[in-house]
């Protein structure tokens, strides 16, 4: 065959060929015509990004849901979020010995609207309300914590009271029983405890005399309801809890950190002039290792807290027979009994009523300032006097009975306040001769209209003075 070839198609006879002759360059020619590239692959629009961006999109995908998590790990670790909740440490032992790495604590800083009128802390711009607070108040049946349960829940904020009922009655907060925002446990602080709460007063702990003194040895060492356990591990206990839960913390300590004063008036920074082994000590050694422990807490776990020397203090609700003078002479006076004057009755007090106290404790805790603040009356009276003044407001004819004086009683006690005054502008305006008054009213009440209660060490306070 020569430079091209025929190729014939054979079929049936009666069939018409078909010829299919071609060169190799009709071939190729035919199959370049008949072909068509296959289209390229729709994608989103990319014009603006990078080919290597474009790689990672099409073909790696993985590798970008990666770095996304990437990226927003670190975000959300360089700024946390405001609305991160509260973790709890669930440790055995409350509270630990060993205080946690700053990275572990969570500070509540609170500014809050003052419905009272004293200037502390911000105020709520008009048509914002004021969010309320989740507060505890330890010993808030007591005397003064009942009126401070008062005051909290009259601004709207949530309250718990924790209470043993060793000095403090339920009859006191009876009137909020019913009220969502109000909570009663009871309690023994020397036990561990564990709530969410923004602030903490720690106010438990039997204060008058009757109590401390009734079994010295018990005070020390027993487990249950003591006044130094209540100081010391109590107060550790409320610590520990502050610590976990980033509350403000408000120890109310009491002017008898001073002792019997070498100094007068009494200022915050004087040291005192305590009797370590006397009659007394339980109370008073108690009270200046709860500020010890507070203020350690403060510095070395960062918690914010606040301190309040209370000085004597008086008001409805206190203890009849409690042995405090205040009490005892009204009751004395009620009952047609002499008012019982130990020593010579040229000894010294200052008496604040309860509503300046409570306003004092408020202002403190809302402040921003750790102290120790003196709060009390500067208002000096001996004791004769106020016998005098209990005379005029109850009963002219009353007697007055001299008694041996006890052991270790102060000679002289008169808080220097201008702490409270220059830090909080806080200072007592309730005299004497207008509170008294409304404390004879309670007693009388009290004395002759309920006999239950009379007699009942139980009615006690967990006032501090």
């Amino acid at each position: 065959m020569g430079s091209s070839s025929e190729l014939t198609y054979r079929g049936h006879d009666d069939e018409t060929p078909i010829p299919t002759t071609t060169t190799t360059t009709t071939t190729t020619t035919k199959l370049l015509d008949s072909y068509s590239p296959k289209p390229h692959k729709q994608w989103l629009p990319l014009s603006s990004v990078s080919r290597p961006m474009r790689y990672i999109l099409r073909e790696q995908r993985l590798v970008f849901i990666l770095i996304g998590i990437v990226l927003a790990t670190l975000f959300f670790t360089i700024i946390p979020s405001s609305n991160t909740p509260k973790r709890f440490n669930y440790d055995p032992i409350i509270p630990d010995p060993y205080f946690p790495s700053e990275s572990t604590r969570m500070v509540h800083r609170v500014v809050y609207e003052n419905k009272g009128g004293f200037g502390v802390g911000g105020k709520v711009p008009l048509g914002l309300k004021r969010k309320g607070l989740r507060i505890v108040v330890t010993g808030g049946a007591g005397f003064v914590g009942s009126h401070l349960v008062d005051r909290l829940m009259a601004r709207g904020d949530s309250v718990i009271v924790v209470d043993n009922f060793f000095t403090g009655r339920k009859e006191n907060v009876m009137h909020h029983f019913g009220n969502p925002r109000f909570e009663l446990i009871r309690h023994d602080v020397v036990e561990p405890l564990l709530l969410e709460v923004d602030q903490i007063y720690h106010l438990a702990c039997p204060a008058s005399p009757v109590h401390y003194k009734f079994n010295p040895v018990k005070t020390i060492i027993s487990f249950s309801s003591s006044v130094y356990k209540t100081n010391v591990v109590g107060t550790l206990n409320m610590l520990g809890l502050a610590k976990r839960v980033g509350a403000r913390f408000l120890l109310t300590s009491t002017s008898e950190v001073y002792g019997d004063p070498l100094q007068h008036p009494q200022v915050e920074t004087y040291w005192g002039n305590v009797n370590p082994i006397g009659v007394r000590s339980c109370y008073d050694e108690g009270k200046r290792t709860a500020e010890t422990l507070t203020m350690d807490y403060h510095r070395g776990a960062g918690v914010e807290v606040r301190i309040a020397r209370i000085f004597n203090t008086y008001g409805p609700r206190m203890c009849i027979d409690d042995g405090r003078v205040v009490s005892n002479f009204v009751a004395q006076a009620l009952r047609k009994e002499p008012l019982t004057v130990y020593g010579d009755g040229k000894q010294t007090r200052s008496f604040q009523y309860v509503s300046d106290l409570v306003e004092g404790l408020m202002r403190l805790m809302e402040g921003e300032h750790v102290g120790p603040f003196n709060l009390g009356n500067p208002g000096e009276f001996t004791m004769l006097e106020l016998a005098q003044v209990v005379q005029e407001t109850i009963d002219p004819n009353a007697k007055i009975e001299f008694r041996p004086n006890t052991e270790d009683d102060p000679h002289k006690r008169k808080p220097d306040i201008s702490k409270a005054k220059e830090l909080l502008n806080w200072e007592p305006t309730v005299p004497l001769r207008k509170g008294l008054p409304l404390m004879v009213s309670d007693f009388r009440q009290r004395v002759f209209g309920d006999h239950s209660e009379s007699g009942s060490a139980s009615d006690n306070t967990k006032s501090t003075a």
